[in-house]
């Protein structure tokens, strides 16, 4: 019997209709995932009534298979970024890279530091939300246009701090590893893993369910609006905030030349007349204008920013990361909650790498009102008075109360995520 080439133009239209309907309701779908690492309770021969369940004997979540989620740990410089970061690197399915940005500011303005002008510091914004976006894709050879020298055959020695990203020093990108190297220190993943192959990282990437970066190297959550705003992305901002005063303390013990001046100052007790007072009022600017754009709830922002302060991590860093995770959406796995507990308690013996993150952190968190004098906490409460009151620092009238506090300078607040 023949068909009319009309009737099969109907039949091949509504075969196309049918596989198209099929695959956004696939694709749709929210999937169950097996927890990690027991795959096997996975069963292949579920019957139809179980179809929306991979696992019926273990503890499901709701996960979507086909989304990576994207974290951005936006900071600046001795807020506790590094201590931040880490509680993504631990996780078992995050692919976690220690500031890439470096990159771009050290090829486009070598000279750049935090004293610089607005217009000096936005100049390789537009670079890196390009790079930024490269990097959450997985499309590691993008990097390649700002390392320097240029990596040959995709392989280099110059990643900034590739040691950071346990990603990076772990099999398959660190090919020469055993079992006894799985809990590398930063400068012996370099030693031992030797140049990065880039093809092995972008592969180690897309392999993980997400992607975390932190920078220090963007000023305001109003400059990752575009990304944010992406489609192609699914980006979640966390916004790190420090006390202004405890950055800098940190900063003028660990940028000793460039905070010379502030040192002096403690020192002696007299303000040197050229004192560059944009290394402090740049920082609560900055904290200013980003967390009234994140608190004045756009938008854009919705279900996409948190507020977290360093302070209140430090105090209670379990229930914070708990609720950090709970934002982005992705479970927490045992890794980071081992990494929590051996990191946090630590003693003054254990912080002695200015970029380490053994210590105790409440302490840590608070040490600044034993190192800065009366004279320059005064200073920056004058200076910064906005932001402290903004984010819930409180202010010291007199160097007794300052020393003698027996509880926190922090009000208790709830930053609660926008959603």
């Amino acid at each position: 019997m023949q068909c009319s080439w009309k009737a099969v133009l109907l039949l091949a239209l509504a075969s196309i209709a049918i596989q198209y309907t099929a695959i956004r309701t696939f694709t749709a779908k929210s999937f169950h995932s097996c927890p990690i690492p027991n795959p096997l309770n996975c069963s292949l021969s579920q019957d139809t009534d179980a179809a929306d369940r991979l696992c019926d004997e273990s503890p499901t979540f709701t996960y979507n298979l086909s989304r990576k989620t994207h974290v951005l740990i936006l900071a600046t410089t001795r807020s506790g970024s590094s201590f931040v970061g880490q509680l993504f690197n631990q996780h078992f399915d995050v692919f976690y890279l220690f500031e890439p940005l470096y990159h771009v500011q050290y090829t486009l303005i070598p000279k750049l530091t935090q004293s610089k002008s607005t217009t000096d510091r936005r100049v390789m914004l537009g670079a890196s939300r390009d790079l930024l976006r490269s990097l959450y894709d997985c499309d590691l050879y993008f990097l390649e246009n700002y390392i320097k020298p240029q990596p040959v055959n995709h392989t280099t020695d110059r990643l900034f701090r590739r040691g950071a990203s346990k990603a990076l020093c772990s099999p398959p990108v660190c090919e020469s590893l055993g079992a006894v190297d799985l809990h590398l220190e930063e400068g012996d993943c370099v030693k031992k893993c030797g140049t990065l192959n880039l093809t092995l990282a972008t592969e180690s990437c897309r392999e993980h369910g997400h992607v975390a970066i932190k920078t220090v190297r963007v000023p305001e959550v109003s400059d990752l609006r575009a990304l944010v705003e992406d489609p192609r992305l699914n980006l979640k901002v966390i916004q790190l905030v420090r006390d202004p005063r405890g950055i800098l303390a940190s900063r003028s013990e660990t940028f000793r030349d460039t905070y010379r001046l502030w040192r002096i100052w403690d020192g002696t007790g007299r303000k040197p007349y050229n004192l560059d007072v944009t290394q402090l009022t740049t920082v609560c600017e900055d904290f200013w204008n980003s967390v009234s754009t994140g608190l004045n709830r756009p938008p854009w922002l919705k279900g996409k920013y948190m507020l977290v302060r360093y302070e209140d991590l430090a105090r209670n860093p379990m229930k914070k990361t708990e609720e950090i995770y709970d934002f982005l959406g992705i479970p927490m796995d045992s890794n980071v909650e081992r990494w929590i507990q051996n990191n946090t308690r630590g003693d003054r013996s254990s912080s002695k790498h200015k970029y380490g993150t053994v210590r105790n952190s409440a302490a840590t968190a608070e040490k600044w009102r034993f190192r800065l004098s009366y004279e320059i906490v005064a200073f920056t409460q004058h200076a910064c008075q906005q932001v402290l009151a903004q984010l819930g620092y409180k202010t010291a009238g007199s160097e007794e109360e300052l020393k003698n506090l027996s509880i926190s300078l922090v009000e208790e607040r709830d930053f609660l995520p926008f959603s």
